[in-house]
Formats: C-alpha cells, structure tokens, sequence
C-alpha cells in the first residue's frame, strides 16, 4: 500500500466550494466540478480522529467490560476490532476525490437507480439512531455536570449540532482540526495519569481473564462501529482534488479513524473498569478525577464537543440521504441551500423525538443498535468496493448515476442478489437478544457473521457481474460525460 510519506502531496489550494455570503454550502448530491476541488489530503486524519473520539465511542469501549471479561482481553478486542472494521471504512474514503460524490448515491452502479434505496433507508434509519443516542448521552453528561435536566439540553444540543450540519463540508473540516489538537491534549493527560495512578482492581490485567464471548462481541462491536462511518465517510472527502491518490486518502483516514476510535473506546473501558455499574459518563469522569480533582468533568466536557460535531456530521450524512431518496422519485432539478436545510431539519426532529422517548437502558441498547448495524452494512461495504475496486476499476459515468434510464438500471439484480445471498450467509452465524443461529450456538455464542458476510457478499458479487461488459461501458462513460467538465479541465 505504501507510506505517507512516499506519496507527494500535489498543490490543492484551490477555491472553496461556492458558500455564499452566509457560508452555508449549497451542493448536495450533485457532482463537485473539479475547480471546485479544495483542501490537502492530511485534512482527512483530524475529520476522523475527532468524529471517532466522542462519548459515544466511549460507551462501545465499556461494553466488554459490562459482559465479564477483564481489561487486558478487552483492550485487545477492542485494537483489533477498530483495526479491522476501519480498513473497509479507508477504502471507501478513497471513493470521494475519484467522484466527486457523496457516499450513498455512489451506490446506483451496484444496486440500480432505485434498488440503491435498500441501503439508502439503512442508512437513513442509522444516522437518526447514533443521534438519538448522541442526544441521550450529551443529556446524561450536561446532567451530571451541572444538575440541570436532561430534557430541555436534547433541544440546546441539537440545535448546535444542526448548526454544524447547516454550514456544511468546510465548517466540518476546520472544527474538527482545531477539535483534534484539544482531544489529543486531554487524552494523553488520561493516559499518562491513569497509568500513574494506577489502581485498577485486581485481575483486570491478567491474561488469565479471556472469556471468548464477550472477547468477540467486543471486537466484532468495534469493527461495526467502525464499519458504519463507510456510508458516509467519502462525504468528507469529495471535495478533494482527483490527484491527492488512493493511498494517501486511504491512510490518512485509516490512521486518523484508528487512533481515535482505539483510543476513546479504550477509555470507556478504563472508566468501566474502575466502577461498571456506573453510566458512562460518570464513569469517565470518576475515572478522570484519579487523575487530578477535576479533570474528570474537563474530558467529559472536551468529549461533549466532539458528540456536538459528529452528530452535525451525521445530520448532514441524513441529509444527502433523504435527499438521494427523494431524487429516486422526482428527479432534482438543481442542488440548494432551501433543500439541505429542509432535511437537515427533518433528521434533526426525528433524532430527538426519539431520544425523548427512549427508555434508561442506554447502554444494552446502543450494543444491540451496533449488532443490526453490523448485519446490514456488512454485504453493501463488500459489494460497494468490489465493484470499485475490482469490476469496474473506478470508472463510472456521474451523469448516468443520476439518469433514471441509464445504463445501471432501475433494479440491479446483481447488487441486489448478492446482498441477499451474504445476508443470509450471515444469519446461522448470528448471535443476539433476539436469535442465536447454529453455527453461533456451535461456536458457544460467538458471532463472527461478519465474516461470513464479507466473504460470501464479495464472492458473489463476483461471479454475477462476469457477465458485465466493462469494456462497452467504459465507451458509454466517455460519450456520456464528455462535457462533464469545462474544455480544458481534467
């Protein structure tokens, strides 16, 4: 794959995309013209390591822990896990600057023009499920540092957040760098003070601590959690010029997501260590406070910034969504400002509705939300960047993507078929609340669908698009952009 440094970092100071006066982004869907491009390729590891160390990560660390096994074994799960999902999160990342589209319509060559809408809707149903516990969690945490009630800081929150997601892309790019340099600062001071101070309870250490269960569950939770930005993650890179490479976009996102998933979930674990019958930020921050008296309620707070912009983040990511889902029905003329808002407003009364309503129960039920997800975006990742990657070779025509009749179809059965063939290669290895299948039964509960899925998805997929003429379509890709660009711009 290479190394970061041995890829040339081009001049990719160019024009922001047309903010208006007000700074709010009007692109949506539509393609991003290459003069339109803008930013550095390292722009991408502080976007990520800041969207992954939030408090939400943090609540996925604990869930090991809250099973039995010791910190030792959950550490591991937990680097090997992120390790694992965040490679086939990377790659999707390098789809942005070769597009210049979003992450989810991107998925019309697989699936057709309107069959794409299976993964739209999971999609969907994923960005308003993480906000409504994003909005759960700030709740708990504004509560527990300030006594105020958690109802009425649901609202404030999603206010800010909804703030973020209405600027757009270039606002998201500047607060998450200037969000990295404070995340780091704090954590290392975790870090090193936890290990100063030591005190964790006996046999949190010890190789003699692994239960295998709660080992996988642990590890294939990360690996979800880090999977499930794929739907999204390009989103943040498409505005980069075409000749930043596929290596570096793809290790700047990898490291970046690694570091800061691995290293927020480790937190979680620590805190859950000391005490696990605490919620999760009490957690934190009785843990913090070992460190020095008030350091704890500082993490929570620089955490508590990181969940305002990834919940921005992911207002934006439902967004796009719905608005790919309209586009299926009614074509849209033209990208505005007045149609983003509109969904971002939608996505954000949702989330919130819904965390008005949920129960106490947080922590069992993001884990179960982590396991769906799991399920359902595990044959799209593997189909998405086969064709990519393998059939199609990154070449795909923008136009047609967005041509009701064009040369991907309505209903693409190859997408589709191979969808359900590494859904159903999943559910004998399936292991949860609400159904243990054979294989998992035989495994002594373990769930390793995932893998199941990856496989059986990616093979699949394979072997029905044999039958697709590339050559041919390379053809029509040239007649159909030919004007794509203004004369001269490649």
């Amino acid at each position: 794959m290479g190394t970061l440094a041995d890829q040339p970092e081009p001049d990719t100071q160019a024009q922001p995309a047309d903010t208006g006066a007000l700074g709010i982004e009007s692109r949506s869907i539509d393609y991003v013209p290459l003069a339109e491009r803008h930013g550095r390729v390292w722009h991408l590891w502080p976007v990520w390591f800041t969207g992954d160390a939030h408090l939400a990560t943090v609540a996925t660390g604990a869930l090991g822990i809250t099973m039995g096994t010791n910190l030792l074994w959950t550490a591991i799960a937990i680097i090997l896990g992120c390790a694992f999902g965040t490679f086939f999160m990377a790659f999707h990342s390098t789809q942005g600057p070769q597009l210049g589209l979003p992450q989810m319509i991107q998925s019309r060559p697989q699936f057709g023009y309107l069959g794409a809408l299976l993964v739209w809707v999971v999609a969907l149903v994923t960005y308003v499920g993480y906000n409504a516990f994003n909005t759960l969690l700030a709740g708990e945490t504004v509560q527990l540092l300030t006594g105020v009630d958690a109802e009425p800081v649901y609202v404030v929150f999603t206010g800010v957040a909804l703030v973020v997601g209405i600027f757009g892309y270039d606002l998201i790019h500047k607060a998450q760098r200037v969000l990295a340099y404070v995340l780091i600062a704090a954590l290392l001071v975790f870090t090193v003070g936890i290990a100063v101070a030591g005190g964790l309870p006996a046999g949190q250490l010890s190789f003699e601590g692994f239960q295998l269960d709660p080992f996988l569950v642990q590890f294939f939770v990360a690996a979800a959690y880090q999977l499930s930005w794929s739907i999204y993650v390009s989103d943040y890179s498409r505005y980069l010029p075409r000749d930043v490479g596929v290596r570096p976009s793809f290790w700047w996102t990898y490291f970046g997501a690694l570091v800061g998933g691995a290293w927020m979930m480790l937190v979680g674990a620590i805190a859950a260590a000391f005490n696990a019958e605490l919620g999760v930020s009490e957690a934190v921050r009785d843990a913090g406070d070992l460190i020095f008296p008030g350091f704890g309620s500082a993490l929570l707070v620089v955490s508590l910034l990181g969940l305002i912009t990834i919940t921005g983040i992911q207002f934006y990511g439902a967004s796009l969504t719905l608005l790919s889902i309209s586009d299926s029905f009614r074509p849209l003329a033209r990208s505005t400002r007045s149609k983003r808002i509109a969904t971002l407003l939608i996505s954000a009364v949702v989330s919130t509705a819904i965390a008005f309503s949920a129960s106490e129960d947080f922590l069992h039920q993001f884990g179960e939300f982590l396991e769906i997800l799991l399920y359902l975006f595990t044959p799209w990742t593997a189909i998405n960047l086969v064709d990519f990657y393998f059939v199609r070779h990154t070449h795909y025509s923008i136009r047609e993507i967005f041509n009701p009749r064009g040369m991907y179809g309505r209903w693409n059965w190859r997408g589709l078929a191979a969808y359900a063939i590494g859904f159903l290669a999943m559910v004998p290895f399936m292991s949860n609340g609400l159904f243990t299948g054979p294989a998992a039964t035989w495994l002594g509960g373990a769930d390793i669908s995932m893998i199941a899925g990856l496989i059986v998805s990616a093979v699949a997929y394979l072997l029905a698009c044999r039958s697709v003429d590339v050559e041919a379509e390379k053809r029509r890709i040239a007649e159909a952009d030919r004007d794509l660009e203004p004369s001269g711009v490649e």
